[in-house]
């Protein structure tokens, strides 16, 4: 049995974190926060106000795609990551990952995403990084697994579809 990995995507302020919570209480498998794996040098770039760049993001994408590879080697049916994911080849790299790898991209409207990230307090990304994020943001090729959520709605309403998708 192949341990299913399913990576919710999407820009910072799209609600990757509440629907992976969501998704974690129903599948009750691991979950890692993709921010988490970040080197401190890419936290303090991002802090302060710099976008990173494909070097930057490199070792964090290896670092996501090795813990969702553990998981298969543990024996998980599921597991669950939430990444940015942003570009195909980011994608690719987590594809990599042992096991079969799926996509759930939330994507709000631009307006909705901003008052979300301007709403944050405390949080590394700021707001006025959400344009250099919207511009490299690929949308899911038709050979990735997935699938696209508009996540403006409520918590319960986008964690209603992404179960229907699961199931």
């Amino acid at each position: 049995m192949k341990t299913v990995h399913f990576v919710i995507m999407g820009v910072s302020g799209s609600g990757k974190t509440t629907a992976a919570q969501a998704l974690q209480k129903h599948l009750g498998c691991a979950y890692a926060e993709g921010d988490d794996f970040h080197t401190q040098a890419n936290r303090d770039k991002m802090g302060s106000g710099i976008p990173l760049n494909d070097d930057d993001r490199l070792p964090w994408l290896q670092n996501l795609r090795n813990w969702m590879s553990g998981q298969s080697r543990l024996g998980a049916k599921h597991s669950i990551i939430t990444c940015s994911a942003l570009k195909k080849a980011y994608r690719d790299i987590l594809r990599d990952a042992e096991g079969e790898v799926r996509f759930i991209h939330l994507r709000p409207s631009v307006e909705v995403n901003k008052q979300r990230l301007e709403a944050r307090i405390g949080h590394y990304m700021k707001a006025n990084m959400l344009d250099s994020q919207l511009a490299i943001l690929e949308p899911l090729a038709d050979h990735e697994t997935g699938i696209v959520i508009s996540s403006d709605g409520t918590p319960q309403q986008v964690e209603a579809e992404i179960l229907a998708w699961v199931k």
